[in-house]
């Protein structure tokens, strides 16, 4: 039994759809098996408009595919439903608008316009009529974690020592201490982004596949087969060694 996964997404539709393509190169040669996105679609890069619509195309035609709450997407949901809410994830000083977490770029590729400079209210109006029902509907629904075999996938990690059904929300998708220090077994392999790193890294009890595709870096796609990891290259698999 194998899963794929992709990792942190970050409105990259070009190198969403590469990876596409990839994977069903290597499911024509080692079998079907669902694909997991870990979550962030938005925010960032220049197409969170595009990624939502790929996806939600993929589901309504039956594709295996599972796409998991990030942080991200919660804050883009969030703010179309209460402009003035603070997800409780995020520091104080900073807002979904803020620079830093790219929600002026999302906004933009549904068409609105200048977001970092312009009244609050008006524009909270204008992002609402702009982002149709069906995409609001779908980030708000999206599940927090997904298990299969010996992998648990989630967006940033868990609270460590704590089962995965007694996990919260803000744990899953937030993340990252006590979680990324912490050596002990989970009791399965869990998979996850958030924390940008370099390329796809096994740490023995956990698997990071955020490859800062958020920050030019490339958006990364490995396949689970137990707790062996490979990552899926253009040369083909490549194995992850903890």
């Amino acid at each position: 039994m194998h899963t794929y996964a992709i990792g942190d997404i970050h409105g990259h539709l070009d190198q969403l759809m590469r990876l596409h393509d990839r994977i069903a190169a290597d499911q024509a040669r080692h079998g079907s098996a669902p694909i997991v996105h870990i979550g962030d679609l938005v925010d960032r890069g220049p197409d969170s408009r595009g990624v939502v619509d790929f996806l939600m195309t993929g589901f309504a035609r039956g594709e295996d595919w599972v796409v998991l709450k990030g942080n991200h997407d919660r804050m883009f949901a969030l703010y179309l439903t209460d402009y003035t809410a603070q997800d409780p994830g995020l520091r104080s000083e900073f807002s979904w608008l803020h620079p830093r977490l790219g929600g002026v770029q999302t906004l933009a590729s549904y068409g609105v316009k200048n977001a970092g400079e312009r009244p609050l209210a008006p524009l909270a109006r204008e992002a609402i009529a702009a982002v149709p029902a069906s995409h609001r509907a779908f980030l708000a629904a999206l599940p927090t974690s997904y298990q299969r075999g010996d992998a648990i996938f989630v967006h940033a990690g868990i609270r460590p020592g704590v089962a995965l059904q007694d996990q919260t929300e803000t744990d899953l998708v937030w993340i990252r201490e006590p979680f990324l220090s912490d050596t002990r077994d989970h009791g399965a392999l869990v998979v996850h982004g958030h924390t940008a790193i370099d390329t796809p890294t096994h740490y023995g009890n956990r698997l990071n596949i955020d490859s800062s595709a958020a920050y030019g870096g490339p958006l990364s796609a490995v396949v689970i087969e137990g707790r062996d990891v490979f990552h899926l290259t253009e040369a083909g698999r490549i194995a992850i060694h903890p």
